[in-house]
C-alpha cells in the first residue's frame, strides 16, 4: 500500500485525459454509448461525469479548505449533472474538454505549494463530515481509476457472449 504522495497522485491525474483519449477516440458509437443495464453509465457519461468534477469537485474543494473558508462547507456534488452537460456533445468534443479542464487543475494543484501540515487541513462534506485535504486528493486520484476500470468493464461485457468457455477466465465478464 502507498502512502499519499502529491507528486504519485499528479502523475496518474495528469495521465487520465490521454488514457481515456488512447481507449475511446474514434471508436464506434457501440462501445462508446454502451452501459451494463439502463441505470449504469456509458464510457461516454463517465467523461461527462470526470468534466463536471473538474468543474465542482476537487480543485473547488481544495480551495475551500486551503482558503480557510468560515464553515469550510463543501457544496453538495451532483453525480448526475453530466446527463444534462453533455446533451449535444460529441464524445470527440467531451475528451477534448476534459483534457483542457484536467490540465489547468492539475497546474492549479501544482501551484498550490500543498506542504505535509496543509494536507492535514480540513473541510466539511455534506455526507461524510470533516475531510482532510490528503484524502480529498487522494480519492480525486481513487475516483479517476475507479471510473477507468468501470469504463472497461463496460466495454469488456459487449462481448461477455462471443468470449465462449473463456468467460471463465475472465472475471471482468463475469463481474
Amino acid at each position: 500500500m502507498l502512502e499519499f504522495s502529491l507528486e504519485q497522485s499528479i502523475a496518474i491525474l495528469e495521465r487520465t485525459p490521454f488514457v481515456l483519449e488512447m481507449l475511446l477516440r474514434d471508436l464506434p458509437e457501440e462501445w462508446t454509448t454502451a452501459k451494463e443495464s439502463e441505470s449504469t453509465w456509458s464510457p461516454y457519461d463517465v467523461v461527462g461525469h470526470f468534466i463536471h468534477g473538474e468543474k465542482t469537485d476537487w480543485i473547488p474543494r481544495m480551495k475551500i479548505i486551503l482558503g480557510g473558508s468560515k464553515n469550510g462547507k463543501f457544496e453538495p456534488f451532483d453525480r448526475f449533472a453530466q446527463f444534462h452537460n453533455s446533451k449535444g456533445k460529441t464524445l470527440s468534443e467531451l475528451l477534448i474538454e476534459f483534457k483542457i479542464r484536467r490540465k489547468t487543475n492539475v497546474e492549479l494543484l501544482r501551484s498550490a505549494n500543498i506542504t505535509p501540515e496543509l494536507l492535514e487541513w480540513t473541510g466539511i462534506h455534506p455526507e461524510f463530515g470533516t475531510i482532510t485535504l490528503r484524502q480529498l486528493l487522494a480519492t480525486w486520484v481513487v475516483h479517476d481509476l475507479n471510473h477507468l476500470g468501470q469504463i472497461v468493464r463496460v466495454m469488456a461485457k459487449q462481448y461477455a457472449a462471443e468470449v465462449g468457455p473463456w468467460a471463465a477466465y475472465l472475471r471482468i465478464v463475469n463481474s
